[in-house]
């Protein structure tokens, strides 16, 4: 009986995982209103909007959440205004994101002085990478070094633990995809989420949302037909 009752649980979780994907990622694109506007609707809604599935599923939440949220979905709507490469270092990773447009360029900002933020407080932002919480639960053995430019943001971030460098470095692909191929890269991750079943994504689970746009997400997840994002080794 009790081994039934886990079952059900289990399908019970992973069904309401299927809705709030359903319910955040299944209207068409191009319809409603803008992914900005839906964004600010969902955090002055505190999650009752659009996001509020995604938001839910994260692996731990807080006051920012939903408003991180929004950056990250505004910027996988304007995955094609973004331009990104990344450089594989021996110790870590150097990265350029950027956008030609302004609002874009500012929603980069934000998003990377965010994250970077959250990894200095040990707050982390994670829907199905396997990557992140390495790289959290050893955020005292990476150095970061953060630059706005005028169109977006260059990231550094280095480590002297083999671990943690192989860390940044799946994950620096991980966000590479996304800016590839966008809201497909999400859909994708979020059945990966799903499979992971409702405890999510943990350490040693292998290289796997991504870290900001300075850090990345686990190859693998597909190929985009568009490559505004560049590798030389690149985050």
């Amino acid at each position: 009986m009790k081994r039934s009752l886990k079952i059900t649980a289990g399908i019970v979780a992973t069904l309401g995982l299927s809705l709030a994907v359903a319910a955040a990622l299944g209207q068409p694109f191009g319809m409603g209103p803008g992914p900005m506007h839906r964004m600010d609707q969902a955090a002055a809604m505190g999650g009752q909007g659009p996001m509020a599935g995604p938001t839910a599923m994260l692996t731990q939440q807080d006051a920012g959440s939903a408003a991180d949220m929004g950056l990250v979905f505004d910027l996988l709507f304007n995955n094609t205004r973004i331009n990104r490469s990344v450089t594989m270092l021996p110790d870590g990773i150097r990265t350029v994101t950027e956008s030609d447009d302004p609002k874009v360029a500012q929603a980069l900002k934000a998003h990377v002085v965010s994250m970077s933020q959250r990894l200095q407080d040990g707050r982390e932002f994670n829907l199905f990478s396997t990557t992140l919480p390495i790289l959290f639960g050893n955020r005292d053995r990476i150095i970061s070094k953060v630059e706005a430019t005028e169109k977006g943001m260059v990231v550094t971030r280095t480590s002297t633990d083999a671990k943690v460098v192989a860390a940044l470095q799946g994950h620096a692909g991980e966000v590479t995809e996304l800016v590839q191929d966008g809201m497909l890269a999400m859909r994708r991750g979020m059945m990966t989420r799903m499979a992971m079943g409702p405890r999510g994504p943990g350490m040693g689970m292998g290289m796997g949302m991504g870290m900001g746009m300075g850090m990345g997400m686990g190859p693998g997840m597909g190929q985009g037909n568009r490559a505004p994002a560049t590798s030389d080794h690149t985050h």
